[in-house]
């Protein structure tokens, strides 16, 4: 990949509502060359989408965790995350290697919700969970190019 098309990549990554103009600027080509570059990146499957960025706490859900999930019969068949999938709190599904098989990424109001959510997801998924609460995010979601 050509050092041009990685610090596109780096500035939309960092904000995806970047205009082509100010692309332009920032890497020294032309509007529609941008455009060019920005469209093959999306042909070719390097931008998969655009997302805003969203305050989960003003939005009432400020407490995140980590559910690791694991199934009570290793026979069974790893279906998980599509047991786990109308689970609407449930920003993020992982599959992990280690002592678990899943590590989701959970979002909700207070604990008594995250209680509930658990019951939930033991229920739908038959697994074991082990949590861990976020209390604070230094930084997520910045780009690594």
């Amino acid at each position: 990949m050509e050092d041009t098309d990685r610090l596109i990549l780096e500035l939309l990554a960092t904000d995806g509502r970047m205009s082509f103009t100010d692309l332009g600027k920032a890497t020294g080509l032309s509007t529609s060359a941008v455009h060019q570059r920005v469209k093959r990146l999306e042909r070719r499957g390097l931008i998969s989408g655009y997302a805003a960025g969203v305050d989960y706490e003003q939005l009432g859900l400020p407490l995140t965790a980590f559910v690791s999930i694991t199934p009570f019969d290793p026979a069974e068949p790893d279906d998980y995350p599509e047991r786990l999938r109308e689970i609407q709190e449930i920003e993020s599904c992982w599959s992990v290697a280690g002592d678990e098989s899943y590590i989701l990424k959970v979002r909700v109001a207070k604990p008594a919700a995250l209680e509930d959510l658990l019951a939930r997801i033991r229920g739908a998924a038959g697994v074991s969970t082990r949590t861990t609460i976020v209390l604070s995010t230094a930084f997520e979601g910045r780009p690594v190019l």
